[in-house]
């Protein structure tokens, strides 16, 4: 694996904020669950998005809310890249790794394809979405000046998709790890609804909203603080069973049954956000966030 560092901030005085450019193109490489979400904001805030997918299917769901689309693919034996895609100010690369499907060695391809369009067309700015899953459960607090030590495929290989960004210099990359994500669509209270023996009862959680997702995002880009690796995770961490339990209750559906164990277990923590961005989560308890029936 190759060898791990970290961006020390530089270029932003963390108070001032730029403002965004009408003018400004942001390209989402992978407009799922958050990439469409974060795209109605930009389009909100009056930016040009473009926005990619591998099958033309979907094309006409993100040209439907403004997004100009593209078919992108960077597989080994299916490569297909429009230039007019990478023709942006900033390209966001939000494509998690597909392990069960046996994509590691595929995975790490993208990113090493996706890399090299990037210096091809001249990108100057990148984000790339990781995860805090490339810490391993050490029974301890870890933030971004912790070198992860992963323990699972996935935290392997998206660790090593970091490092591959990092070590490019042509262009800046900020790194942003997503906690485990909820809020539209992901209701807490029907991850583990109805079952029982669950192991880890008392281990804390580390998740993030989609709104925080979303909030800390853009204040990336308005702040063009480029060059950074940012956890992005709520800084409350109650326990599985406490937390689990009162989302279920909460949806109206059956309410999970964990083993009251504490086993190995992991908090996450950002530094970074506070001394780089001033970012203030939306809400600073997760039991306060609410939810849509429908959800």
């Amino acid at each position: 694996m190759p060898g791990y560092f970290v961006y020390l901030p530089h270029g932003i005085d963390g108070v001032h904020l730029l403002t965004m450019e009408a003018a400004m193109v942001v390209s989402i490489l992978g407009c799922g669950w958050y990439g469409k979400a974060l795209a109605k904001m930009l389009l909100k805030n009056g930016l040009t998005v473009k926005g990619s997918s591998t099958s033309e299917g979907k094309l006409g769901s993100s040209q439907a809310i403004g997004i100009r689309p593209y078919l992108i693919k960077f597989e080994a034996e299916d490569e297909l890249i429009d230039p007019d895609f990478f023709n942006c100010d900033i390209l966001l690369v939000s494509i998690p790794p597909k392990l069960k499907a046996g994509e590691g060695d595929y995975y790490l391809h993208k990113i090493r394809r996706i890399i090299k369009s990037c210096v091809k067309y001249a990108i100057r700015k990148v984000i790339y979405i990781s995860s805090t899953g490339v810490y391993g459960e050490y029974d301890c607090n870890v933030d971004e000046l912790n070198e992860p030590r992963p323990d699972t495929p996935s935290g392997l290989v998206l660790l090593e998709a970091e490092a591959l960004f990092q070590e490019e210099h042509s262009f800046k990359t900020t790194i942003i790890r997503f906690g485990g994500l909820i809020g539209p669509h992901r209701h807490p209270g029907r991850f583990f609804a109805g079952k029982t023996n669950i192991p880890n009862g008392l281990a804390p959680v580390n998740l993030v909203h989609q709104s925080d997702c979303i909030g800390i995002t853009m204040a990336v880009i308005e702040q063009n603080a480029f060059g950074y690796l940012l956890n992005a995770v709520s800084p409350d961490h109650p326990s599985k069973s406490d937390y689990y339990s009162e989302m279920s209750v909460k949806a109206d559906l059956p309410i999970p049954e964990f083993i009251n164990e504490l086993k190995s277990w992991k908090i996450v923590n950002s530094v970074n956000l506070s001394e780089v961005l001033k970012y203030e989560f939306r809400f600073q308890n997760l039991k306060e966030y609410t939810f849509d029936a429908t959800e």
